[in-house]
């Protein structure tokens, strides 16, 4: 059987260093908030060119915190894509603000630009929210367009928080996803491009006061110590285990990208001509953490997934249905139709398996069973 991501066959080239890691958190006890979290974000706010980085519990805890700092709440607008994971949109209704839902770009399957600026003007327009901030989704690991997103953000005074979850080590135009925005969040999550062994995430920033209020926020709203509470806050702690294991993770982190883009080249040449495959423009660079390929209808998407679980091959869909047709955005008052483009991508979208160790022969064995 074909593994989707290959999590296990990572682990046993790096087994020696995370064991031994693990060992050392094991010995020194310091489980919270220990000497390996401080050194895990300065290597985090050096790769990604920040002068910040705040490591925190969870992907979402990510792309809570910077919302929590720059005050975000019942009235407020913000803007961000229907094509994405639900937490996205999820950390923006708890904090009482509204999602407002733009269609993506149908060939990066990123927020669209043009149509992100439409909507803020028919907000404003509207009078009814106040817009912002604007979290673009850097799907699939390609970074969104975001020369264009900060002009729309700064003509209208929004915040942009960089939803880097699944893109941690792409390059937009010679920066390193991460330092695209005024904020932007990221995911460990196991299965992400940089993953550990259960939830983690971080926040990086250039903002020396945000980078103070998200150091606090993230052990409930503390001053000078624990039990000293100057602003609402959360329990979003890493585990010292966890920056432990990303340590050793991120010492091999380029190879492995390297590995990905070798990969999803050798996918395009060879299903090109059959699927549409993903698109990259000119100056970016993704990290792949899907591989994603459109049938032409949906039915032909099921039928080659068929074929591909018969020959051991798995597949996934991301994302099978776009979040303003999901239950918990009824209220919001959108509806099928509303955008086409996120809505037909959902219905054609399908990933390959893609992890930096998959051999030269699985994946012609993936592309061949495709192209039958």
């Amino acid at each position: 059987m074909i593994e989707f991501i290959n999590l296990k066959e990572q682990y046993r080239c790096l087994q020696n260093e995370i064991d031994s890691n693990i060992q050392a958190v094991l010995q020194h006890g310091k489980y919270i908030l220990g000497p390996e979290v401080k050194e895990l974000e300065q290597q985090l706010a050096e790769y990604t060119g920040v002068k910040h980085a705040i490591s925190c519990a969870n992907g979402t805890d990510a792309l809570l915190m910077p919302l929590m700092a720059w005050g975000v709440g019942s009235g407020d607008a913000v803007f961000t894509t229907p094509f994405t994971f639900v937490a996205t949109a999820e950390v923006i209704s708890l904090l009482g603000a509204t999602p407002v839902f733009v269609d993506i770009d149908p060939e990066t399957y990123n927020i669209d630009v043009k149509k992100l600026e439409q909507s803020v003007k028919r907000v404003i327009n509207e009078r009814k929210l106040n817009p912002k901030a604007i979290i673009p989704v850097d799907l699939f690991g390609l970074p969104a367009d975001y020369d264009a997103i900060m002009q729309v953000a700064r003509k209208y005074g929004l915040k942009v928080l960089e939803d880097a979850a699944q893109s941690f080590g792409s390059v937009y135009k010679q920066k390193k996803a991460g330092s695209l925005a005024d904020a932007a969040a990221t995911s460990f999550f196991p299965a992400k491009p940089l993953g550990c062994y259960g939830d983690g995430g971080a926040v990086f920033t250039d903002e020396d006061e945000l980078a103070e209020k998200l150091f606090s926020i993230r052990v409930h709203g503390q001053g000078q110590d624990k039990y000293e509470n100057v602003r609402i806050g959360i329990n979003g702690r890493l585990d010292t285990i966890q920056a432990a294991i990303l340590l050793v993770k991120l010492k091999v982190f380029d190879e492995e990208l390297r590995a990905r883009n070798q990969i999803a080249l050798k996918y395009t040449l060879g299903l090109k001509n059959v699927l549409k495959t993903p698109s990259i423009p000119d100056g970016l660079v993704s990290s792949w953490a899907q591989y994603s390929i459109l049938a032409e209808e949906p039915e032909k998407r099921e039928l080659i997934r068929e074929t591909l679980k018969k020959a051991g091959i798995p597949t996934a869909i991301y994302y099978p249905v776009p979040l303003h047709l999901q239950q918990v955005f009824h209220k919001l008052g959108y509806k099928e139709g509303d955008f086409p483009i996120s809505e037909d991508v959902s219905r054609r979208i399908f990933s390959l398996p893609m992890h930096p160790y998959l051999k030269d022969e699985t994946i012609e064995e993936i592309i061949k069973v495709i192209q039958c």
